[in-house]
């Protein structure tokens, strides 16, 4: 990641933790150095809908404080901030070409705070690389229980079938130049992204997917 700690104090800033580029292609968990792209074993074993993964920051410290501060109060400073923090690397690894499409929410938990956070963040990464974002095209279908109450088990059954794609919008809207990305906040099991991308599979055969941050376990 490039420079401009200028607005975080030096000890927010060193709880956070940019996550390394030497990780499993599909998956986006770390690798040693020596085995990337991989795949890495759990890949190898069940293979996500996506073709890559990246995410930016671990979900840890100052960089999770900012996510809650956002998705609980509505304060977004932060999260910008990171993501301008960001700017060189998203650059990097999106085309004004791409197309980034959010993770649809359930309409229900939308309307009661009023926010979509993964469209929010499409909106901001595409004011850095100059690409286009459409919240139309993957669709949420009913109200599921909210991931982080579940177990990995649990996440896989309440998601299955929660996503749906609009192919009449997406037909009208014409041929993307560049690449498809899935666009969202966290990255936990990896079960969302999965199936949003396993229901983008029936109009495109490549997905990226990228987060803001990730859960990394054994820190």
């Amino acid at each position: 990641m490039d420079g401009g700690d200028a607005s975080c104090c030096s000890a927010c800033l060193a709880n956070i933790r940019p996550l390394s580029v030497d990780t499993c292609r599909t998956c986006g968990v770390s690798m040693p150095k020596e085995l990337v792209p991989g795949p890495c074993g759990k890949c190898l074993q069940d293979q996500p809908a996506q073709h890559a993964t990246s995410s930016l920051y671990a979900y840890e410290g100052a960089a999770r404080e900012a996510v809650l501060a956002w998705k609980l109060q509505g304060q977004d400073a932060a999260v910008l901030w990171l993501l301008d923090v960001a700017s060189k690397r998203l650059s990097e690894i999106i085309s004004p070409d791409d197309l980034l499409l959010p993770i649809p929410m359930p309409l229900s938990r939308m309307r009661k705070q009023g926010q979509h956070h993964a469209a929010d963040l499409c909106k901001h990464i595409a004011k850095h690389v100059g690409c286009d974002w459409d919240w139309k095209v993957l669709r949420r279908v009913g109200d599921q229980t909210r991931q982080s109450a579940l177990s990995g088990m649990q996440r896989r059954k309440n998601l299955r079938k929660a996503f749906t794609v609009d192919a009449d919008y997406w037909n009208q809207r014409g041929v993307v130049a560049g690449r498809v990305w899935v666009i969202d906040d966290i990255i936990t099991t990896g079960m969302t992204v999965h199936f949003a991308s396993k229901a983008l599979r029936n109009i495109c055969n490549e997905i990226h997917v990228l987060s803001l941050t990730r859960t990394v376990r054994g820190g």
